[in-house]
Parts: structure tokens; C-alpha cells; sequence
């Protein structure tokens, strides 16, 4: 262990309005932190979602540099091709690696994209991702028995986070959270490190789950509801749990907490295969009666153009000739069909006609470089309010019931970030503005003296 330690504690989804304003107050140890020291939007990657944004964090690559569009990415130009997106599809050096090439000591705890678990010079628990506790999912193996004593069984999510029982998903929300930080307990206080980062998937599956309980602007909300302060309270237990780590680390200790995005309500779903269908560009072979995933459903290739993924965005897809098996874009044609899709998205409507607001991208324009198969188009629906239902058979373009079970809010573009660096004799403070999520990492490697590697695509913050 050198001088200096670095924590990093993350909370997945963490929005600034709710953790800088309505919930501050609720949350001593967080407050005391932005007192003391630095705080920023941490803008996050496009895509906004878990996966790739943790991993982007972690390594200063953008989503194209990594290959890495969402939790499941094609794995070629077949129609069938899919892969989950677990660490074995990580190329990029994160944080610990090149902390360990420089002889510094790390902790990962549940960061995405862990599992399965790599060597890393000092410790590791895996994450969300990982398919059980059935499974190796620590370094060193050995750590595995440990961490299941500590957890009294370890639970790596947060299951059937999308269920109208919401009594039920409170405690399980809750449960696990217990597991976690009992686990982040022990492994801080008992073993060396440099560099500590741990992971929290409870915040986001509680923004999944009860944001249209808390916020009067939902559509759905009712004043006075049972979980009205469902969200509150989690984040009260949040701070709580923070205090308890902050107590077993020196006062000096630098203290990062960040978000990989942020959230918002949702306001509802695009059904985007049913409007490439009434666009002209989706055909089936048979028109499905209920709603039924794409990927379940079968598509006449032969008179298709293109289609679409679901999720909190939306990938668009080409069908093109010479690429796909069974393509009909003529590749002569590829950027007039992108360009006719791109404005056809962004004259979607809402319900009542008024627009939305809707953009779609070109993965060359907004990435350094576009490794593995990428989409055509990524799409966002009302700017994040509505996001992309992939399911067809939906009676319409308009949904307010998501196709993959009940779900409140979306990611949103910016994150958190708050530093403390209360130890330093020029610490960091105010009000930082919009920072980038690419930020973290040459940050956090130059706190630990360690050499910033040219190609990150980040930059240092003045610490």
C-alpha cells in the first residue's frame, strides 16, 4: 500500500437532480463530501446505459473504441448472431490492469463487465452479469468462500426487477444492497490496496422500479401511494452504507462517488418494428396477434430494409446486400436509407401529434473508431423520456406498458461525479460544471502518480 488510497464508489444511474438538490438533505455523508470538496454532471457515453458506460469509465475508451453498443452486441452480420457482453469481450487495459502494471494494489467489487474474473494485482468480486453464485466469480478463487461467509450467500442483482409486486422488489432491492456493502465492509477493511472500487446496481433497479411512485410529473403517479418514498428512503440507506465505508478508511483517503448516467421518467415506449413496418422498411411473413419479441417472430428478409432492437435506445439495423445473408439495401443506396431513416425518426410524433424530438446517429460520427458490429443507426426516442420497444404485434407505434415488464424510468445523458480530496493541501472544490465520464480514469491514475496512457481519450481533472 502506497500514501495515497483512491475509493471510487459507484451508483448506478445516480441522477444530479436528485442527488445535488431533492435528496441532499436526506443524505448527511454525501452532503458533508460536496462541502468539502468538487462536484460535476458527469456526462456519459453514447449510449448512456451500464454496459458500456462502467467499462468506459474504467478504460478512457468511447463505446466504438471498445466494440460495445449494449448488453447484447452482434457478433457478425448474421441475423442470429448475439453475444452477452461479459468481460470476455473487454480488449481495452481498465483501471486495475494498468494500476497493476504499475505496481499499485486494487479492490473491484461488482463493477459491470467483471465476470468472469480476471488475474488483477489484489482482489476481485464480480458483477451484476455474473449467472450465479454457482460459478467462480472471484481472484484469487479462494475469496469466494469468504465473500459467501460475509454475505450469509452473495447476490450479484437485483432479479425480476421489472414486476408489479413492488412490496416484494423493495425487500429484494434492499436485501442485496445489505449483501453488497457487508461485502465492501470486509474486503476494505482487510485487505491492502491502492485502489478501491465498488459498484451499486440497487439505486438503478430502484429508479426502474418506483420512479412513477415518487415524481408527480409520471403519467402514472397517484399522490399518496404506499412507495411514495420508496426512492427516498433507498437513498437515505445508500447514505448510510456510504458512512459506514468512509468510517474504515483515513481521513485522507481520496473519495470519488459517480454515476455511470443519469435517469428520468419515462413517459412511454416507440414500438420501432412496428413503425419500420408501416414505414415500409420491416416485413413479416406472418403479422403476430400479441405482442411478441422481433427476435421470435419471423421476418421476411427478402422484402425487409431494416430493423430494430428495443431497450432503453434503439439500434437500427440495415439489411444490406452483400453483407447480411439475405440483403436488399444496395450498399450504393446504405446513406440515402440512413439519411431517410434519420429524418423520418426525427418527425415521430407522440400520441397527440407533438413532436418528440427523436435523433438518431451514425456510429462514425460520434465514435473515434467503430470495431465489431456496430449499429447503423442508434436511436433515441423523445430525447430519453420514451424509449425503444423492440416487440411487435403492439396494436400501434404508441405504448405506455413496456413489452419486457413494468419499468418507470429511463437513463438520461449526465451523471455524478463528486470528489473529495480534503487531504491534499490544495484540495479540489465548487462546482466543476459538465465533466466527462472519460475524466475518471486518467484522474484517478494521476492521484496515484501513475502515467496517464496517450491513447485515453480523457483528460486528468486538476487535482
Amino acid at each position: 500500500m502506497h500514501d495515497r488510497q483512491v475509493l471510487v464508489v459507484g451508483l448506478d444511474s445516480a441522477p444530479p437532480s436528485l442527488t445535488f438538490d431533492t435528496y441532499r438533505a436526506e443524505m448527511p455523508t454525501l452532503a458533508a463530501l460536496l462541502a468539502r470538496g468538487a462536484r460535476a454532471r458527469l456526462e456519459s457515453t453514447n449510449p448512456p446505459i451500464t454496459v458500456p458506460a462502467w467499462t468506459s469509465m474504467a478504460a478512457s475508451k468511447d463505446p466504438g473504441q471498445l466494440g460495445l453498443y449494449g448488453f447484447r452486441n452482434r457478433t457478425d452480420h448474421s441475423y442470429d448472431g448475439y453475444q452477452l457482453a461479459t468481460s470476455s469481450l473487454v480488449r481495452e487495459p481498465r483501471l486495475w490492469d494498468l494500476l497493476g502494471r504499475a505496481g499499485r494494489t486494487s479492490v473491484v467489487l461488482g463493477v459491470p463487465q467483471t465476470y468472469p474474473p480476471r488475474p488483477i494485482r489484489g482482489a476481485m468480486v464480480t458483477c451484476f452479469l455474473t449467472p450465479s453464485s454457482d460459478v467462480a466469480y472471484t481472484y484469487p478463487a479462494e475469496l469466494k468462500a469468504d465473500v459467501e461467509r460475509v454475505a450469509d450467500g452473495y447476490v450479484f442483482d437485483v432479479e425480476n426487477f421489472r414486476t408489479a409486486d413492488k412490496a416484494g422488489l423493495l425487500e429484494r432491492v434492499h436485501a442485496k444492497t445489505r449483501k453488497h456493502w457487508a461485502v465492501a465492509r470486509h474486503l476494505i477493511a482487510r485487505r491492502d490496496w491502492d485502489f478501491f472500487m465498488m459498484v451499486e446496481m440497487g439505486l438503478d433497479r430502484m429508479h426502474h422500479g418506483f420512479w412513477s411512485f415518487m415524481d408527480p410529473a409520471h403519467r402514472k403517479y397517484e399522490p399518496g401511494n404506499p412507495f411514495e418514498h420508496a426512492i427516498r428512503d433507498y437513498y437515505r440507506t445508500l447514505d448510510a452504507e456510504l458512512a459506514s465505508l468512509l468510517a474504515l478508511v483515513p481521513p485522507e483517503t481520496v473519495v470519488l462517488v459517480v454515476s455511470d448516467h443519469g435517469s428520468k421518467r419515462m413517459d412511454g415506449g416507440i414500438c420501432f418494428n412496428e413503425w419500420l413496418m408501416r414505414a415500409g422498411m420491416l416485413a413479416l411473413r406472418d403479422t403476430p396477434r400479441a405482442p411478441t419479441p422481433i427476435g421470435r417472430v419471423a421476418i421476411d428478409w427478402r422484402r425487409t430494409r431494416a430493423w430494430g432492437d428495443g431497450g432503453y435506445y434503439g439500434r437500427c439495423f440495415l439489411n444490406v446486400r452483400g453483407r447480411e445473408p439475405e440483403g436488399t439495401v444496395d450498399p450504393g443506396d446504405y446513406e440515402r436509407v440512413r439519411d431517410d431513416l434519420i429524418a423520418g425518426i426525427a418527425a415521430i410524433t407522440d400520441e397527440q401529434g407533438r413532436p418528440l424530438g427523436s435523433r438518431a446517429f451514425r456510429p462514425e460520427d460520434i465514435y473515434r473508431q467503430v470495431r465489431g458490429v456496430a449499429p447503423d443507426l442508434l436511436v433515441y426516442f423523445g430525447d430519453l423520456a420514451w424509449r425503444s420497444v423492440g416487440a411487435v404485434g403492439m396494436g400501434g407505434i404508441h405504448t405506455f406498458e413496456n413489452d419486457t415488464g413494468p419499468d418507470e424510468a429511463n437513463h438520461d445523458w449526465h451523471g455524478i461525479l463528486v470528489l473529495s480530496t480534503a487531504g491534499a493541501a490544495a484540495p479540489l472544490t465548487g462546482d466543476l460544471g459538465v465533466v466527462s465520464i472519460y475524466d475518471v480514469a486518467p484522474t484517478v491514475l494521476t492521484l496515484l502518480g501513475c502515467p496517464v496512457p496517450p491513447d485515453m481519450i480523457g483528460r486528468a481533472l486538476p487535482v
